[in-house]
């Protein structure tokens, strides 16, 4: 009987184990005014090389880490968002810092997921180019025992840091939210830019116009 209950005990303590088993979580933040191809295709190499279960692409509402830019109304660019990923199930929107509003910090939101979904790894994707003002992020070194950066390699950076980074090559694609910008203001094609479906939702709400 005493081997019957243990074995029972066993079972039970792995399913438990088995049910609290978290994903492998890419966090991809960022303005995304508008989103664009190149913010897609880093997502979907950093989710292919790095074996990851889902990407969320978590929009800002008052970034701190930039300078201050005029920026579309949070549900325009979450629309956008969300017309972008629809076609890919392992692409996610991650709405916390849009519900909290106000100037997001990295280490605030990511304190809160993990709290949230304690069983999840979370890597935090970056362009290398930021990678050299980690130095500067608030609590940078309790962030990092929350999340694993991913830095995007790019030309012009040298890929070190003192922090732990995870290094990942993607094609350089020199597209930007900004371009994208000047273009709508200038009746200048965006196609092939953004997906069509982003193309659509700019021009027919007629954003970036002026």
């Amino acid at each position: 009987m005493a081997n019957v209950m243990n074995n029972v005990e066993t079972l039970t303590q792995t399913k438990t184990v088995t049910q609290k088993k978290g994903k492998r979580i890419g966090i991809l933040g960022g303005t995304f005014n508008p989103i664009h191809n190149g913010h897609l295709i880093i997502a979907e190499q950093v989710l292919d090389q790095l074996g990851l279960d889902k990407v969320y692409f978590m929009p800002d509402a008052n970034p701190p880490h930039v300078d201050k830019k005029f920026a579309i109304d949070a549900k325009d660019r979450v629309a956008m968002i969300n017309c972008a990923i629809r076609d890919n199930p392992k692409f996610a929107i991650e709405m916390a810092e849009i519900m909290r509003g106000g100037v997001s910090y990295s280490y605030d939101t990511m304190k809160q997921l993990t709290q949230q979904h304690p069983e999840n790894q979370y890597y935090f994707i970056i362009g290398g180019d930021m990678v050299n003002y980690l130095p500067e992020w608030y609590r940078i070194d309790d962030l990092v025992k929350l999340v694993s950066f991913v830095g995007v390699k790019r030309d012009g950076y040298t890929p070190a840091s003192k922090y732990p980074v995870i290094w990942v090559d993607v094609p350089f694609i020199d597209i930007s939210s900004s371009l994208i910008r000047s273009k709508m203001r200038q009746h200048q094609s965006i196609k092939y830019l953004v997906p069509s479906a982003v193309e659509h939702y700019i021009k027919e709400n007629h954003l970036y116009e002026k």
